[in-house]
């Protein structure tokens, strides 16, 4: 593999005590979880068009929640647009107010897909919650959306260990002994962080996937003729 080639491309054992029952010991592992699920973060946003509400996963993407999580307090979501449309694609919103002015936003937050896909994180499947951002991986601030297909292409692709990389497949092909910062500055393995997922309120998301899109503001395309607002964000749980 040419060092120019990415360049182009901008078993655990369980011991029970005397008397611990299995049966004991299941309910306390099912207690357990539970108590974990309901700490996950929710947010939900209403929008002239209906609720929907988000679930989100900071194990697997710390930063990023918490960047979420800061702007959503900050309340910068309320009076944003999704501003990008995309039927069998993708909605996109978050930057832009009603008169497509973009919000001020803070430095862009690191980026944790391929340590997320790593640790089993979510892909961009139907109703997934990623970060948007430009062609530089590193540059996702506020902007958000949700997939409405599953969209696999916009994966992050997890390096293996070891430098060279022994053996590394991508796209079908695959490659022997490649350097390892070939693969970690290659802009097009970053992919996209999922960061959530939508849990309530999906048909919203559908009905927003389906509307008319046409020129607006800055945008020649993709632009909802009737403006999709975001009324309100708020941290639910």
């Amino acid at each position: 593999m040419s060092a120019t080639w990415f360049a182009k491309f901008s078993s655990t054992r369980i011991l029970f005590k005397p008397g611990f029952t299995c049966v004991a010991f299941i309910s306390a592992v099912f207690i357990t979880a539970n108590v974990q699920a309901e700490t996950l973060p929710r947010v939900q946003f209403k929008t002239n068009i209906g609720a929907f509400t988000v679930e989100l996963y900071p194990a697997k993407t710390p930063k990023t929640v918490a960047n979420f999580l800061q702007y959503v307090n900050d309340k910068h979501y309320d009076g944003t647009v999704f501003h990008r449309i995309i039927d069998n694609f993708m909605v996109q919103g978050g930057g832009f107010d009603t008169n497509y002015t973009e919000k001020k936003t803070r430095p862009p937050v690191a980026h944790e897909g391929q340590d997320a896909i790593a640790k089993g994180g979510l892909k961009n499947v139907v109703g997934t919650l990623a970060m948007a951002r430009t062609n530089d991986p590193q540059s996702a601030t506020a902007q958000f959306f949700i997939n409405v297909k599953d969209n696999a292409f916009l994966d992050p692709t997890p390096i293996p260990p070891g430098d060279p990389v022994p053996v590394f497949e991508y796209q079908n092909k695959t490659y022997k002994n490649v350097p390892r910062n070939q693969l970690v500055s290659s802009p097009q393995l970053f992919g996209y962080t999922v960061f959530g997922k939508v849990v309530e309120g999906m048909d919203v998301i559908v009905k927003m996937k389906s509307v008319q899109t046409g020129a607006g503001g800055p945008f020649p395309s993709d632009v909802p003729k009737t403006p999709v607002v975001i009324q309100s964000a708020i941290v639910v749980k």
